[in-house]
C-alpha cells in the first residue's frame, strides 16, 4: 500500500506523489520529533518538546531526559504503527540529533533512522 507523500507534492507526471509505507512512517516520525507542543492549532499537545531543552545545561542527565521525552512522544502518537526499541538524543552546540531504532508493526521490518535539526529549532 502506498501513501501520499507528506508534505503534499506532485510527481513528474503531475499526479499526487506517493511513497512506500516505510518512508511514510519515517516522515511521521520526523514530523513528530521536529514539532513542538503548541505548534498545531487543533492538536496543541502534538509534538515531542525536544527543542525546549536543547540549550539547557545538564549534560548526561539532560540527554536521558530528552531520550525519555522522545520515546514517550513516539509511543503516544505512533505506537499503533511502530514499536520503539531505542532512542538516542545528542545535542552538539546548536545541532540536535535523534537516532531512533524501531520495528514497523505492519511488516515486522526493523529500521534505524537519524533526524537532525540544525540551529536547535526546526
Amino acid at each position: 500500500m502506498t501513501r501520499l507523500r507528506s508534505p503534499l507534492q506532485f510527481d513528474a507526471s503531475g499526479r499526487t506523489a506517493t511513497v512506500d509505507p516505510a518512508t511514510h512512517v519515517r516522515g511521521l516520525i520526523e514530523q513528530l520529533l521536529l514539532t513542538s507542543p503548541g505548534e498545531r492549532l487543533r492538536r496543541p499537545d502534538f509534538g515531542s518538546g525536544l527543542f525546549h531543552a536543547v540549550f539547557d545545561p545538564g549534560g548526561a542527565d539532560l540527554a536521558v531526559a530528552l531520550q525519555d521525552l522522545a520515546q514517550a512522544a513516539l509511543d503516544r502518537w505512533l505506537g499503533d504503527l511502530i514499536t520503539v526499541e531505542a532512542v538516542e538524543v545528542r545535542a552538539d552546540d546548536a545541532t540536535l540529533r535523534v537516532d531512533v531504532q524501531y520495528v514497523l508493526r505492519a511488516t515486522g521490518e526493523r529500521r534505524q533512522d537519524s533526524f537532525t535539526a540544525p540551529g536547535g529549532a526546526p
